[in-house]
């Protein structure tokens, strides 16, 4: 086999791959907006969801800085 055989193979192999998993993304996607859906249908509010699932990912340190920088704009806006 001949070795640009191979490249085009293995090339092909990672295209394939990359085509399955944004088919399997897609289809996760249309799953959680059937989820805020529900959960709006019962009475809560999706932009606060989200921003709450968004807060979650965050490490302690990045929260809180993030809350201090908020209070600190909020503040500075009249807002506090």
């Amino acid at each position: 086999m001949a070795k640009g055989t191979i490249a085009a193979d293995q090339l092909r192999s990672f295209i394939e791959r990359i085509e399955r998993l944004e088919e399997e993304k897609a289809a996760l996607t249309g799953d959680i907006r059937e989820v805020y859906a529900e959960l709006k249908g019962t009475g809560f509010e999706p932009k606060i969801v989200r921003q709450l699932v968004r807060m979650r990912k965050m490490d302690k340190a990045e929260y809180d800085e993030q809350e201090a920088l908020l209070d600190i704009y909020k503040s500075a806006l009249g807002m506090a």
